[in-house]
């Protein structure tokens, strides 16, 4: 085998490894992103179906960041928030898990709103 012959081999190699992690990648954030949907159909009953809440006093969720978001649900779970209306976080947190948090915090960060044009 050459030089080049060696060398092109190499870049072969690595262009496909490389195809192969960016495509698991893909696979796990959309598995995530699934999992966070179904994880977090109980939030949205207050915080809306998009994660923007349609009553005054419910915080969106949309777009947030997700460490902040994870640490919030384990500041509930913790009983370390207990303003406002906490109460009713504290139980929601309870149940879960940290991976659920996570896939909760990965779904809203990354959720968008449907625009109304989109049913034109």
């Amino acid at each position: 085998m050459t030089q080049h012959s060696f060398v092109r081999f190499i870049f072969t190699t690595c262009t496909f490894l490389c195809s192969i992690a960016v495509t698991a990648t893909e696979s796990n954030t959309e598995t995530q992103y699934l999992q966070g949907k179904e994880k977090s159909v109980v939030c949205m009953t207050c915080h809306g179906v998009d994660g923007i809440s349609t009553i005054d006093t419910y915080p969106n969720l949309q777009g947030q960041k997700q460490a902040y978001f994870v640490a919030a649900l384990k500041a509930y779970k913790l009983r370390q928030r207990n303003d406002g209306l906490a109460i009713l976080m504290h139980a929601q947190a309870d149940v879960l898990s940290e991976q659920d948090m996570l896939d909760i915090a990965y779904y809203f960060n990354r959720v968008k709103s449907k625009s109304t044009n989109d049913n034109n």
